[in-house]
């Protein structure tokens, strides 16, 4: 299948060229009026500021085995038994990367994995010098790392704007894949903004140029010979390339490296809220024209937001006039934010908009890490269904001291096919409709508020499960 495709490509590109040698144009002239870029003179420019990172790490004693020398009596016991190997010189591992010099006086910027546990860094340039270089700090949460080698006089990159840049835009790469120095590989922005994996502080730049093992923590550039991104990711299934490659964008590797040189460690910004998305249905719950932003679950009690008068079921449409076109934007923004400084929140609160004064603190690496109850009130007597497909009933005396409510209805049971995140266990603390927001004190209140709506209407509950509170939107296409 994929033979055949790149036979049909070939084929149909040297008709292509024919036509046009047939129609007496140069090739080159052709290339040059449909747009395809030349890439000479950016390589020429850009790659003398580009370096080839070699790594090397010792191997480790194994946990609890001791470090001996021959003459310690407990050595042969250690040998014999396996654990101390024959050969006394301890076997190292290689390892290969890129980076780039963003300083004349010796500053690079790698990817933390990159040098994660090495031993030796040495940097190789373009002009076959090299160096070794000392490791001024590492950042795993955005996947950054600052090096530096004593040089004077390097070429360096220029920084570029990766808000600036577009989708189908042209980039390239430089780097060392698998091993060969100063390759260059080109390709284009296939998106921006993505998000990954248990990577919520990086919005990655995706690009279909090749990256391969080596290229990590090479510059991505854009064709004005500036650096938009460090590349760091692929998505394989044969740890090679397949199309797809992201990029850290350098505005946030920048931020992180000139942390790492001013005081060898990232602060980062906090506000104390428990966020989740903004749906169609949520917006049309929340009174809200259109989704966007980061729905408030929760405040920590004491925190800066409750302080700067933030409640749960805020949604916050903007920070300082940055729009949030989406929960994961929030984290990203308020991070980036130097703790102490203070913020304008703009809120959605019951059918209008208002402004939050908020100050920022510091992230600590534990915060929120703390472990949730997944045990939920225990039901007692069983009700019908309601129009959502919910049997509801009122919670006691006890399941309230257990989940630590004032009021609140308890889900007994969820009927099959109702889409949402609820499930049994859960404390409808609240009901949202058309921006209204009502306690919800017991079940026949609650069933009695669903009848009065139409079919189909969106309807959102808050929702306390263990010690999480969070909203969850439902249509009432349940049981009539």
């Amino acid at each position: 299948m994929m033979q055949r495709s790149r036979s049909t490509l070939a084929a149909a590109t040297f008709a292509a060229l024919a036509v046009v040698i047939a129609a007496g144009m140069p090739v080159a002239a052709q290339a040059q009026r449909v747009g395809l870029p030349d890439f000479t003179e950016l390589y020429e420019k850009q790659s003398p500021a580009v370096v080839s990172i070699d790594v090397t790490q010792k191997a480790r004693a194994a946990r609890g085995i001791p470090e001996l020398s021959e003459d310690d009596p407990f050595y042969e016991f250690f040998r014999r038994f396996g654990q101390i190997p024959r050969d006394r010189q301890a076997p190292e591992r290689q390892s290969v990367g890129s980076g780039f010099i963003i300083s004349n006086d010796g500053y690079l910027v790698t990817n933390a994995h990159v040098v994660d546990g090495a031993d030796e860094v040495k940097v190789n340039l373009a002009d076959k010098r090299e160096f070794k270089a000392k490791v001024i700090g590492t950042d795993k949460r955005t996947d950054v790392a600052l090096l530096k080698i004593e040089a004077a006089n390097l070429p360096r990159v220029t920084i570029g704007d990766p808000e600036k840049l577009k989708v189908g835009e042209w980039v390239v790469a430089i780097g060392k894949p698998f091993g060969l120095e100063n390759t260059m590989t080109a390709g284009i922005v296939s998106a921006k903004g993505r998000d990954l994996p248990q990577e919520n502080l990086v919005a990655y730049i995706q690009t279909d140029a090749a990256i391969n093992p080596g290229n990590s923590g090479g510059p991505l550039f854009n064709l004005k010979g500036e650096v938009v991104g460090i590349n760091s990711l692929i998505f394989s299934r044969s740890g090679g390339f397949m199309g797809l490659a992201f990029a850290i964008p350098i505005d946030i590797a920048m931020n992180v490296a000139n942390q790492l040189k001013d005081k060898g460690r990232v602060t980062r910004g906090r506000i104390g809220v428990q966020i989740q998305e903004v749906s169609k249905e949520t917006a049309e719950a929340f009174g809200l024209p259109k989704a966007g932003g980061a729905l408030v679950n929760s405040v920590e009690k004491g925190g800066p937001a409750e302080k700067g008068g933030v409640e749960a079921g805020d949604i916050i449409l903007r920070v300082d006039g940055r729009d949030v076109a989406s929960s994961v934007e929030l984290p990203r923004i308020i991070t980036a934010m130097r703790p102490g400084g203070k913020v304008t929140l703009t809120v959605w609160r019951k059918g209008a908009s208002r402004e939050l004064g908020v100050t920022v603190v510091e992230l600590k690496d534990d915060a929120g890490a703390a472990q949730q109850r997944r045990s939920g009130p225990a039901p007692k007597e069983k009700a019908k269904p309601n129009r959502m497909g919910l049997v509801l009933s009122d919670l006691t005396d006890e399941q309230k001291k257990e989940a630590e409510v004032k009021g609140g209805v308890l889900i007994e049971e969820v009927a099959p096919g109702i889409r949402g995140n609820v499930q049994p266990g859960d404390v409808i603390l609240a009901i949202v409709n058309r921006g209204q927001t009502t306690e919800a004190k017991t079940a026949e209140q609650v069933n009695g508020l669903l009848s009065r709506l139409d079919k189909g209407a969106s309807v959102t509950l808050r929702l306390k499960r263990g010690e999480q509170e969070f909203f969850a939107t439902l249509r009432l296409n349940g049981v009539e």
